[in-house]
């Protein structure tokens, strides 16, 4: 071994058995605060049924296929023989070249002691052959139709991930340094913050990612300055203090998505997307959305389309005088406006938006990525009756699910370092905002799985209804653009680029590099992750990636030059730079407002507090 794997030469054992006998009671605590937690829950049934059946399809495929059942046998006994001589080789002293390695950009092993130390290696390289074998085995697996084999997938690689010899303490270098550094105190402080994550999370455990503390809403993020000049019960709408002396005389509104605080697209200064659109000279208002609790557990799709973008339009018309806007969407947001616009085509209203953006944006949900593993008809069942009881699903549980979906980055490292290493996340603006989630309305939520993800009825003529009107995409004539990105894993760009085929009037598709964040809050003077443009719209995406032309850095000044060379905004007619107040619409508070400030706890111990009330008033 190691010189630093040697234990002391002299134990302090009163010392020891003092870390024993604390990281016993914190175990016993931890024991009972899960027996505490496991009530029923009609999704959590749900999601373990489907994964019960998933496993059962599997094995009926592979029961079915002799021959690929003895190749994966036999290959795992020479894998393992192979191993068994390597090992015998390295514990003679003898510098040995892995059978296997991680894959490119798995973090998990970057200790050296995996490949220095011949115990470690020859534990990676077992459990990286038994991952490989599993995949392979899946891979091809004959007679699993593809929704099983996709779900099967899916399971297989959580458990296979979560075996990982990283995530336990004897098998993970790091960890056992620390262990003996510390006499076992890291074990003790990362039972504690498990108990912690474990009293903040609703279903599984809510990591946590960053330090918490480190930020506050208004304070060092979301700081760009402006007002709420209008709310209703579901938005309050914010208009920024301009930074240029003219602005564009058309104003731009911007429809973040609810599943998420509006501040990813304002978290500091220098990756801001709302202060670079500020600094444009564009006026820009905002819909910040509520976080919603029983009290809006009724609210439905069209209530988000009538009390979100319609009623900010009427609200901008007020304070600046202007009858049509820019739209501005992204995720969910881009969904809610791309219903909104294709309602107010119907009802003769389009000519209210002269151009809409949609940023990584679902509109055909034909292939919603891993996460259409939990949203198959027995999940949603689940989660309508979850929504029917509390009247909203708890955010905490959407954080958790959108979190396996890349579970060894935004899972799995943190479990180690949290729990095992005992070491507090350092402060991080994006995954600070990645925790600060917010709930999701019963009447709204339900209705978009179903409607949406499950049977795709928004890509169908008349197939969503919205207040008595049946919409359609395809009757759309104002001009779209559409950025995606490459490597995005919830909103995928193949299903993407078919909603920008569906308008009737002009389309522009871009392509950003990097995933759902990062490829789109991606500020030019960082010159990162470039985009790609092609001016054709093939039937295909495979075909417009093949025709598309690469550019560096930023797509933001793309999307202004668009804005620009098309007319949506002239900088031929620019007017004094409107203040927040100076229209009919007085300011009501300074931005970023009440609604973004209201956390899930807060919100989820005044329902439990409002139902104690109740059942006391009730039982006398």
């Amino acid at each position: 071994m190691q010189s630093g794997w040697e234990m002391p030469s002299q134990v302090d054992m009163d010392a020891w058995n003092t870390q024993l006998k604390e990281l016993g009671e914190q175990y016993q605590g931890l024991m009972q605060d899960l027996m505490a937690r496991m009530a029923p829950s009609d999704a959590a049934d749900s999601v373990h049924k489907d994964m019960r059946e998933s496993f059962e399809a599997g094995a009926q495929a592979l029961m079915q296929n002799p021959t690929l059942l003895w190749q994966t046998q036999a290959r795992l006994l020479q894998d393992q023989w192979l191993l068994w001589q390597q090992n015998a080789r390295a514990m003679a002293g003898e510098n040995v070249d892995p059978l296997i390695k991680p894959a490119k950009g798995d973090r998990r092993f970057k200790d050296e002691a995996w490949t220095k130390e011949p115990q470690y290696l020859a534990i990676m390289q077992q459990y990286l052959l038994f991952a490989q074998l599993v995949e392979e085995l899946i891979d091809n697996l004959d007679g699993l139709d593809e929704t099983h084999k996709h779900h099967l997938q899916f399971y297989a690689r959580q458990l296979v991930n979560a075996m990982a010899p990283t995530n336990f303490v004897a098998t993970n270098p790091e960890v056992m340094r620390r262990t003996l550094e510390t006499r076992g105190q890291n074990l003790v402080d990362g039972l504690a913050l498990l108990r912690e994550d474990l009293s903040n999370s609703a279903e599984g455990i809510n990591v946590r990612m960053t330090d918490r503390t480190a930020f506050a809403v208004g304070e060092n993020i979301a700081v760009t300055p402006g007002s709420v000049v209008y709310e209703n019960e579901l938005i309050q709408l914010i208009q920024y203090t301009p930074t240029t002396e003219q602005t564009f005389k058309t104003p731009l509104l911007v429809v973040p998505p609810w599943i998420n605080k509006y501040y990813i697209l304002d978290l500091r200064q220098d990756n801001s997307m709302v202060k670079w659109l500020v600094d444009q000279g564009h006026t820009v208002f905002l819909i910040s959305w509520r976080n919603p609790g029983p009290a809006q557990r009724d609210v439905t799709w069209a209530d988000y389309m009538q009390m979100g973008p319609i009623s900010a339009i009427d609200a901008i018309e007020q304070a600046c005088g202007e009858k049509s806007v820019n739209l501005l969407s992204y995720c969910i947001g881009g969904t809610l406006t791309a219903s909104t616009l294709a309602y107010l085509t119907s009802t003769r209203r389009g000519r209210k938006v002269k151009s809409v953006t949609y940023m990584a944006t679902l509109q055909d949900f034909r292939d919603p990525g891993d996460i259409g593993v939990f949203l198959n008809e027995g999940v949603i069942e689940g989660i309508e009756k979850t929504l029917e009881t509390k009247g909203y699903l708890d955010g905490r549980s959407m954080a958790y699910t959108f979190n396996l979906l890349k579970e060894n980055d935004l899972f799995w490292s943190f479990y180690v370092n949290n729990y095992l290493k005992g070491e507090p996340p350092a402060a991080f603006d994006l995954l600070y905002w990645n925790t600060d989630g917010t709930n999701l309305a019963a009447g709204t939520h339900a209705w978009y799985l179903r409607h949406m993800y499950l049977e795709n009825r928004l890509v169908e003529p008349g197939g969503i209804e919205l207040d008595g009107v049946k919409i359609d995409l395809r009757k759309i004539s104002t001009p779209c653009y559409y950025v995606s990105t490459k490597e995005d894993h919830i909103a995928k760009w193949n299903s993407t680029y078919y909603g920008a085929l569906l308008p009737k009037g002009p389309v522009t598709f871009v392509l950003g590099g990097s995933g759902h964040i990062a490829g789109i809050v991606n500020p030019p003077h960082k010159n990162k992750y470039g985009y790609w443009t092609n001016s054709e719209l093939p039937d295909n995406h495979e075909d417009w990636m093949a025709g598309a032309q690469a550019n560096e850095g930023s797509w933001w000044p793309h999307w202004q030059a668009w804005m620009v060379e098309n007319g949506f905004v002239d900088q031929e007619k620019m007017v004094a730079a409107r203040q927040p107040g100076e229209g009919e619409l007085p300011t009501i508070e300074a931005a970023p407002g009440r609604y973004v400030r209201q956390t899930i706890p807060e919100i989820i111990n005044a329902d439990e507090e409002a139902t104690k009330a109740a059942s006391a008033n009730s039982s006398r």
